[in-house]
């Protein structure tokens, strides 16, 4: 048997569920590469044994290849977009429950991000969020609800002084917060997606992905949107075809299910 990359992508398939054909090859086969060599593992073969009888290694692996990068209110501006626009336009068209997905969501900091911003216009109580991701660890993470300073400084500072409790060098966010947002286990390549969500969120993801499984997701969204519902992507992100796929393009970063 030959234990190349292809036969690399096969087991991490049966092991994780996750298919890295749909990520950008040169980009992925050089992080798992970094990460074979950082614990000094010759060829995929021993390291595909590692990941079957070390937990710690498995875990790690699936964390990396995730890339579990994440901060409250990324790109502040858009969430001002969020905050001032998008949400009020919402709630005006579908009333104050509003169905709303955090896809991908890593260590929770969008989700949580989410709740706040909606906070400005509705009562706790009004606000659910529906928040995935693939790794099983990260989500675990994400429901502790525990951050540096750094992955809170964006974050407005009545909105922090209200939410936030510093124990020591972290933060924890409130029962309050936590209690809003539902967190489980979705592979956006694999599992079923949602339906009916007036917003999506997915940020910071789609620009690790081959263009073919980007325009798959994206189709997905679609699907899973209400008409007039609206899909939230990152500062570095567009979907080249929008308007075959039945969006409008309401700035650079929020497309809207128009037909």
């Amino acid at each position: 048997m030959i234990f190349d990359y292809e036969y690399f992508k096969k087991e991490v398939l049966t092991l994780t569920g996750i298919n890295l054909s749909c990520y950008k090859e040169a980009q992925m086969k050089r992080r798992i590469d970094n990460l074979i060599s950082k614990h000094s593992v010759e060829g995929y073969d021993k390291y595909v044994f590692c990941l079957k009888t070390d937990r710690k290694m498995f875990e790690e692996f699936v964390n990396h290849i995730t890339i579990n990068v994440s901060e409250f209110y990324r790109d502040r501006d858009q969430w001002k977009v969020l905050e001032e626009k998008a949400v009020p336009e919402l709630i005006q068209r579908f009333g104050r429950n509003l169905k709303v997905w955090s896809a991908a969501c890593s260590t929770g900091d969008e989700p949580y991000s989410l709740v706040m911003a909606m906070s400005r216009h509705l009562p706790l109580s009004n606000i659910r969020v529906y928040a995935t991701d693939v790794d099983k660890q990260i989500i675990g993470t994400a429901r502790k609800g525990i951050y540096s300073e750094k992955s809170i400084a964006a974050v407005p500072a009545d909105l922090r002084r209200r939410y936030f409790r510093q124990v020591g060098n972290e933060y924890v966010i409130s029962d309050e917060i936590k209690s809003r947002v539902e967190f489980r286990e979705h592979n956006l390549l694999r599992d079923a997606y949602p339906a009916a969500c007036h917003l999506i969120v997915c940020r910071n993801v789609m620009i690790y992905f081959t263009e073919e499984v980007k325009d798959q997701i994206y189709r997905k969204f679609y699907d899973s949107l209400v008409l007039g519902g609206l899909l939230f992507i990152g500062a570095s992100e567009q979907i080249m075809n929008h308007k075959d796929m039945g969006y409008f393009r309401k700035s650079a970063f929020y497309y809207q299910r128009a037909t």
